[in-house]
C-alpha cells in the first residue's frame, strides 16, 4: 500500500529540477511514490524527468498535452494519487533529507485532517524562515477557529499548499482540488474551503521545505496579464464564504484580503505594461463594486490611510466591461496578507 504521494508540477525547470529530484530521492521510502507531472515545458525538463523515473524509486511521470498552470498540475497529480496521505512540492523548490517521514509521523501521530508546517524561503544566499501565523504547535485545532481574527495574520493568509500534508480522506470528499486555469493566487480559495470545511488540523514547527524565490523565469518576476487572474480566486472565495452557515463571521476577513492584494498590486503596478495596468485597475473597480458594501465599508476604515485612500479612489472609478482571459494564467500572491 501506498503510505504518502507527492505530487509535484515541472515546467521550465531544468535548471532546478536536478536538486529538487536528489531532494526526492534523499526522502524515499518504498511506501511513498513521487507523481512528477510535465506541464508541456520547452526546455530540457521533460528529458530529466525521464531520467527521473528510471533511477527514483517511486516516481511516475504524468505528461499533460497541453499546458495547464500550477492548479492543472497539481489535479492531474492528485487524480493519480494513491497514498493514504498527500503532499506537494514545485518543481523549483527542494526538501531536507529526511523531512517528508517526519512530517508523516507528526501527522499519524496527531491522528488530523491536515498539519501545517513552517518552511524556508530562499532568495539567492539568503535565508528566512517563515512559520505558519499560528502560536499553538503540535495540538489539534478545528480549522475554522482560527480563520480570524479579520485584522491580523492567519492561517488562511499562509496559503502554501506544499507546506503541510494531507489525509486522504479529504482527498475523497473534494476538498483537496484546486480550482482549474487559475495560476494566480489557486491557493487563496483552497486554503479557505480547507478552513471551512476540514474538520480538524494541527501546526507544526518542522522545517523541511526550501522555497525558492526570485527565479528570474518565474512569474512572480513577471507582469503580465496573467497575474491578473487572482480576481477570479478571490471572487471564488467570496462567494464561496458567502454561502458559508458564519459567512457574517468571516466576509470581514475574506474581503479585507481582497483589497489588501488590490492594493498590493496598485502599488506595484509600474511592474504593468500601460495597457495591462488599466485592465488591473478596471478589474480590480469592478470587484470592489461586487463585494458586499456594508462589509467592504467596515475593512476599508479598519485599513492604514494610505491603502484605504488608494481603494476608495478606486471604488468610485467607473468600472467598464473588461474580463481577463481566465486560461492565461499568473502568480502566487501568498505573501500578501491582510
Amino acid at each position: 500500500m501506498v503510505k504518502l504521494s507527492v505530487v509535484v508540477p515541472f515546467y521550465n525547470v531544468q535548471t532546478y529540477a536536478p536538486d529538487t529530484l536528489k531532494s526526492l530521492a534523499a526522502n524515499s521510502r518504498e511506501d511513498f511514490e513521487f507523481l512528477l507531472v510535465e506541464d508541456c515545458s520547452r526546455d530540457e525538463t521533460p528529458d530529466i524527468l525521464r531520467r527521473a523515473e528510471a533511477e527514483l524509486p517511486g516516481a511516475r511521470v504524468l505528461w499533460h498535452e497541453k499546458n495547464g498552470g500550477l492548479a492543472t498540475a497539481r489535479n492531474t497529480g492528485l487524480d493519480a494519487a494513491r497514498g493514504e496521505y498527500v503532499t506537494f512540492l514545485d518543481g523549483d523548490d527542494w526538501l531536507a533529507p529526511g523531512y517528508l517521514p517526519e512530517l508523516l509521523s507528526v501527522i499519524e501521530e496527531l491522528g488530523c485532517d491536515f498539519v501545517r508546517t513552517d518552511h524556508v524561503q530562499c532568495t539567492n544566499r539568503t535565508r528566512t524562515v517563515h512559520r505558519v501565523p499560528h502560536g499553538r504547535r503540535g495540538v489539534v485545532l478545528e480549522p475554522r477557529s482560527v480563520i480570524l481574527p479579520a485584522d491580523r495574520s492567519t492561517s488562511v493568509d499562509y496559503a502554501y499548499a506544499w507546506a503541510g500534508i494531507y489525509h486522504r480522506r479529504l482527498l475523497d470528499d473534494g476538498l483537496l482540488h484546486f480550482t482549474d486555469g487559475l495560476r494566480t493566487a489557486e491557493d487563496r480559495p483552497w486554503i479557505w474551503r480547507l478552513h471551512r470545511e476540514a474538520k480538524s488540523m494541527a501546526v507544526t514547527g518542522l522545517l523541511g521545505v526550501f522555497y525558492r524565490r526570485g527565479v528570474a523565469s518565474s512569474l512572480t518576476q513577471i507582469g503580465d496579464v496573467r497575474q491578473l487572474d487572482f480576481i477570479r480566486a478571490f471572487d471564488q472565495v467570496i462567494e464561496d464564504t458567502a454561502g458559508d452557515p458564519e459567512a457574517h463571521l468571516l466576509l470581514p476577513k475574506a474581503v479585507r484580503t481582497y483589497c489588501a492584494i488590490i492594493s498590493h498590486h496598485l502599488g506595484t503596478i509600474e511592474r504593468f505594461e500601460p495597457p495591462i495596468a488599466r485592465t488591473l485597475r478596471a478589474l480590480s473597480a469592478a470587484a470592489m463594486k461586487r463585494m458586499p458594501q456594508d462589509v467592504l465599508k467596515e475593512a476599508l476604515d479598519s485599513m492604514d490611510v494610505q491603502r484605504a485612500s488608494r481603494l476608495r479612489r478606486l471604488r468610485r472609478r467607473p468600472s467598464p466591461k473588461v474580463s481577463a482571459s481566465p486560461d492565461q494564467g499568473g502568480t502566487s500572491l501568498a505573501e500578501v496578507t491582510a
